[in-house]
């Protein structure tokens, strides 16, 4: 019998079966922030065990408020800056080299195909992009990969997602998970490892591939993941190309993180995007989803366009595109957060940021702020926010405020209309 790409990776991270169903895996990585990461290090330093299993393991990052907006955040930061020195973990970033954690550390070049990789954050399924095992854990799990490097999960079980057609103008890989979250549900995947699969995923590149895989938890999945292939190497090469002796090479290594053809699968989708309209969240859960279309014409208080969902480069030049010699509407608040300081230089060269400036969009730093509610973009009660970011629960942004989760590109036309928006008129 076939093995899933799942399958091959805890195989080959197997410590223990301390019971039946119940796998302990060696951690390759383990990534950190401020949010989650001080709890852990300070039941840690209590317990008398103070420790981190191997300081280039860690990755670690302030980048849910940053700068601290109050005592309490600058506190969460210092526990971490202290943490960091006192163990040596060179892979810190503070504040003016930090961004948003499942953007920076992929192109950091951490993550590698068939790697583990687990942090005290829902959306660390991103790095599934890569061919990885990536897991959000809690508290306790957190601790314990940081002090022995393992991690117990579920034997897994994997739902293949096949995506197939041609992927229509103006339809983006946020369009194609809202769509596959709506027909899955938000609990239709719990306890497995989604597989994105087929020609739609084989031609996209590292930035779409991480955008599905971010939003995998939202159908309840415990990782998404993407098989491997030269895309990835060619993004991996400048962190590779010495342990290769070419990309071909690379290319053939990544072969062995390969779902096979006999591979059991619980579930299976097929989505053709051929006729794929630009979706949009309604109500407050994710699987809450409509062709843009449907909801065309209600009204829009804040435009946010960042995130680990869609605040790469590729997200900053769909927006542009129609945000380019147009001011956004008077009704309108617009906010764009690149989501890592390199994202930011490079829309700067490229002259992205006086589009959005232009525009009328207020500009800020890498942050995760707005995302959940914290700073740097929360609602007040009653309005509502066109959203690039993976999650519309109730009070998500702000108390008795309505996030509506799209693309950049439908968000951006929110901006100028202040409106939800079918974005095809805006298309070239």
């Amino acid at each position: 019998m076939g093995q899933t790409i799942a399958e091959k990776i805890f195989a080959a991270h197997l410590r223990d079966t301390p019971a039946p169903g119940s796998m302990v895996l060696g951690i390759d990585v383990v990534m950190c922030h401020e949010i989650t990461t001080p709890i852990a290090i300070m039941d840690l330093m209590e317990k008398g065990k103070d420790r981190v299993f191997d300081p280039t393991k860690i990755k670690a990052v302030i980048d849910h408020v940053t700068p601290a907006k109050d005592s309490k955040t600058a506190m969460q930061a210092k526990i971490m800056r202290d943490w960091a020195r006192r163990h040596g973990i060179k892979d810190f970033f503070d504040v003016g080299r930090n961004g948003v954690c499942h953007a920076l550390f992929p192109e950091k070049g951490f993550i590698r195909p068939g790697n583990t990789v687990i942090m005290g954050d829902s959306h660390t399924c991103t790095h599934g992009a890569f061919g990885a095992f990536a897991a959000g854990v809690g508290t306790t799990d957190l601790e314990v990969g940081i002090l022995k490097g393992v991690c117990a999960f579920r034997k897994p079980e994997t739902m293949k997602v096949e995506i197939t057609g041609t992927m229509p103008k103006g339809v983006y890989a946020k369009d194609v998970i809202l769509n596959i979250i709506k027909q899955v549900t938000v609990n239709g995947a719990t306890d497995m490892v989604m597989e994105f699969c087929g020609p739609v995923v084989k031609g996209m590149d590292m930035s779409a591939r991480m955008t599905l895989c971010n939003m995998a938890v939202e159908a309840g999945a415990t990782s998404g993941i993407c098989l491997p292939d030269r895309t990835t190497a060619e993004y991996l090469w400048p962190f590779i190309k010495d342990d290769y002796a070419s990309l071909e090479a690379a290319v053939e290594d990544f072969g062995r993180w390969q779902s096979d053809p006999g591979a059991v699968y619980a579930k299976t989708l097929t989505l053709d995007v051929s006729d794929l309209k630009p979706q949009v969240t309604h109500g407050y859960k994710p699987d809450q989803v409509k062709d843009i279309a449907e909801l065309a014409g209600t009204k829009i208080d804040q435009v946010y366009i960042g995130s680990c969902t869609n605040g790469r480069i590729e997200d900053i030049r769909a927006a542009a595109s129609v945000l380019r010699g147009r001011t956004i509407a008077d009704t309108v608040r617009g906010i764009l957060t690149p989501a890592t300081p390199a994202i930011y230089s490079q829309a700067l060269d490229e002259g992205l940021i006086k589009v959005f400036m232009d525009a009328g969009f207020c500009v800020l730093n890498p942050t995760c702020g707005a995302c959940l509610g914290m700073s740097s973009g929360v609602l007040a009660e009653g309005e509502s926010c066109a959203s690039t970011t993976n999650r519309n629960f109730n009070g998500r942004m702000g108390k008795g405020g309505m996030v509506h989760l799209m693309s950049p590109l439908s968000a951006a036309a929110a901006a100028v209309t202040g409106q939800i928006t079918d974005p095809a008129q805006f298309l070239n």
